[in-house]
C-alpha cells in the first residue's frame, strides 16, 4: 500500500524569491523581506496581488486586491512581478533534492499554483527510522533553507494534500486506512476543486467534505460532473491518483576504496582507469558518452581533491580519457598533494551526450578525422586550458567578414563548410577589416587594377582574375553596405592579393575606392 508525504511550502513564491535575494541584489532589485512585499500579476482593473509576505498581511492586504489600493494601505510597500514559470522550475529542483528520501517525488504545479511536493515513501520510511523521523528530518532541512512547510503523511496523495493544507497541525501522520476520518471534518477546498465548483457547493449549503459523504452520488455527479466524484474517490483511495515523478538527469558514477592509502600519481591513474572501465558499461548501455568528468580523490585526513575534465565531443575511450586525466594531473601547481594518502576515489560523469555505436574499421589504429580533431582539442585544452583553444565555425552569410565566427573549440563539433564559391577563390588569410589602397591605376574604369600601393609598398599587377560581385544582404535591416567587385591579383614578384572595388559617393559623385581584404599564401 502506498504511503504519500504531502509537503506544502506555505507562500512558496515569496519564499522562492527570498532564497534568490542575492541574485536580485545583483540586478539592482534588492528588497527587504521584513517590510511589506507583494507579488503582482495582471488582472481585471489592473495589477492584483497574488502573493504576500507576513508583513504585508499585517497591513491588512489580501490576495486579489488591486495594487493601487494596496499602496494606499502600506506606504513602504514593495512589489515584484510574479513569475510562475520560475516558481515551477525551482520547485522541480527541490523535488530532485528530495530524492534522498525516496525515488518517487512529484511536484505539485497544477492550476492552484506550484506550492508543494508529493513523496511516495512506501518501502523507504524504515531507511530513515520510520515515518515520524523522516517527517522531522525533512521539516528540519527545509526550515534550514528558509522554507517553512506543513507536512502530512497518508495512504493517498489527496488525503495527504488535504491534511497538509487544511489540517490543524503543521505535521500530521494519518493512520493507515484512516483517510476518511481525517478528511471528513476538513473544508471542501481540501479536495483540490476549481473555484467555480467550490462557489456553487457553498451556495448549496455544503461546507465540509463530510457533507458530501452522506449524499447520494448520482445527483452530485449529474450536477457537478465526474471531476467532483473523482477527487473525492482519490482522497479516499477508491480511485487511482498517479504521481508524475520528477526524473533526475542521468547520473553515471563509480567509486573505489583502497585497502591501503595510495600516494603516487601512477596509482591514481591506475585507479582512474579502473573507474573508467566500470563507467563504460553503463554509458554504452544508454548509448551516451562523457562530455565532462569529475575525479574525486578522498584523502585519509578528510580533504577531497577534485579534478574536472572537459571534452570536445562525447567519448567512452578509456585510454583517451585516462591520458587526459594524466595531463590534468600534470598541470596541478605543486604536484599532487596526497597528504596522508588517498583512501578512496570516485569518478562522476557530470555531463553526458549521445554517442551511437559505429562499425569498427579493419585497421584498429585508424580513426576518422573528427575523432582525431576532438582528441587533439582535448589534449591541448588539458595543457593550455579551455579558454585558450578556439576554432572557426561557418555561418550562413556570403559577406566574407560575416561568414565565420570564432568559438571555443569544445563548443560542439565542427560544422560543415558549405560554400558556393570555389575554395581557390578565397584567401588563406582574411584581414580583420579591409584596408584601403592608394595610387590605383586601371586601364578601364570597371577593370582590374594594374598598380596599387598598400602599406607603403607599390605593387605592379601582372595577372588578375575577376570580378566576383558580392552584394549587401538586403534582408538585414541594419545592413547599409555597398556592392563589392572582388579581384584576385598577382604582382610582379608572385605575391597574390584579394582586392575589391566599392563605389562611394563624394560630393554627390560616385567615386570608386579600392581595398585589400585578404592575402593568399
Amino acid at each position: 500500500m502506498p504511503r504519500v508525504v504531502s509537503v506544502w511550502l506555505k507562500n512558496w513564491p515569496i519564499a522562492r524569491l527570498s532564497l534568490t535575494q542575492d541574485a536580485c541584489a545583483a540586478q539592482a532589485e534588492a528588497f527587504d523581506i521584513h517590510c511589506p512585499l507583494v507579488l503582482v500579476a495582471p488582472g481585471k482593473g489592473g495589477a492584483r496581488l497574488v502573493a504576500l509576505n507576513k508583513a504585508a498581511r499585517a497591513c491588512g492586504l489580501i490576495r486579489g486586491e488591486l495594487l493601487s489600493n494596496a499602496r494606499s494601505k502600506a506606504a513602504d510597500l514593495q512589489s515584484r512581478e510574479a513569475d510562475p514559470a520560475a516558481d515551477a522550475v525551482a520547485l522541480r529542483k527541490l523535488a530532485l533534492w528530495c530524492l534522498r528520501y525516496t525515488p518517487v517525488v512529484s511536484a505539485w504545479d497544477e492550476a492552484n499554483g506550484a506550492d508543494g511536493l508529493f513523496l511516495d515513501i512506501a518501502g523507504c520510511a524504515h531507511l530513515h527510522g520510520g515515518e515520524a523521523p523522516l517527517q522531522d528530518d525533512l521539516a528540519h532541512r527545509l526550515r534550514r533553507f528558509g522554507l517553512p512547510a506543513r507536512i502530512a503523511i497518508a495512504d493517498t496523495a489527496g488525503a495527504a494534500w488535504a491534511v497538509a493544507h487544511h489540517g490543524d497541525e503543521s505535521r500530521m501522520i494519518v493512520a493507515s486506512d484512516g483517510q476518511e476520518a481525517a478528511i471528513k471534518v476538513l473544508p471542501l477546498a481540501a479536495l483540490r476543486l476549481p473555484d467555480e465548483t467550490l462557489a456553487l457547493l457553498h451556495r448549496l449549503g455544503f461546507r465540509r467534505i463530510g457533507d458530501l459523504l452522506r449524499k447520494p452520488r448520482a445527483p452530485l455527479a449529474a450536477r457537478f460532473g465526474a471531476h467532483l466524484m473523482l477527487r473525492l474517490d482519490q482522497a479516499l483511495g477508491r480511485a487511482a491518483d498517479p504521481l508524475q515523478p520528477a526524473s533526475p538527469p542521468p547520473c553515471y558514477h563509480a567509486r573505489l576504496s583502497f585497502a591501503e592509502p595510495i600516494f603516487s600519481e601512477e596509482h591514481v591513474l591506475e585507479a582512474a582507469r579502473r573507474l573508467l572501465l566500470i563507467l563504460n558499461e553503463s554509458l554504452a548501455q544508454d548509448g551516451v558518452g562523457a562530455r565532462n568528468l569529475r575525479l574525486l580523490l578522498f584523502r585519509a585526513d578528510g580533504e577531497v581533491s577534485s579534478l574536472d575534465i572537459g571534452l570536445a565531443q562525447p567519448s567512452r575511450d578509456a585510454k583517451h580519457l585516462a591520458y587526459l586525466i594524466s595531463l590534468r594531473l600534470g598541470r596541478l601547481s605543486g604536484g599532487l598533494d596526497a597528504g596522508y594518502g588517498f583512501e578512496a576515489a570516485a569518478l562522476h560523469v557530470t555531463v553526458a551526450g549521445p554517442l551511437a555505436d559505429r562499425q569498427a574499421s579493419l585497421d584498429s589504429e585508424s580513426r576518422d578525422d573528427a575523432d582525431n580533431e576532438a582528441r587533439l582539442i582535448d589534449r591541448l585544452a588539458q595543457r593550455l586550458g579551455n579558454e585558450a583553444i578556439r576554432r572557426l565555425h561557418p555561418r550562413q552569410s556570403h559577406i566574407p567578414e560575416r561568414a565565420v565566427i570564432l568559438r571555443h573549440a569544445a563548443d560542439g563539433t565542427s560544422a560543415d563548410w558549405n560554400s558556393n564559391a570555389p575554395s581557390a577563390a578565397r584567401p588563406s588569410q582574411l584581414l580583420a577589416r579591409p584596408e584601403e589602397v592608394s595610387e590605383i591605376m586601371a586601364l578601364i574604369p570597371e577593370g582590374p587594377p594594374r598598380r596599387f600601393r598598400w602599406r607603403g609598398v607599390l605593387h605592379q599587377v601582372q595577372h588578375a582574375e575577376g570580378p566576383e560581385r558580392i552584394a549587401p544582404e538586403w534582408w538585414r535591416i541594419s545592413d547599409t553596405g555597398v556592392e563589392r567587385d572582388y579581384y584576385v591579383v598577382e604582382d610582379s614578384v608572385g605575391r597574390r592579393f584579394w582586392l575589391f572595388r566599392a563605389g562611394f559617393y563624394k560630393d554627390g559623385v560616385l567615386a570608386p575606392r579600392w581595398f585589400v581584404h585578404g592575402v593568399f599564401a
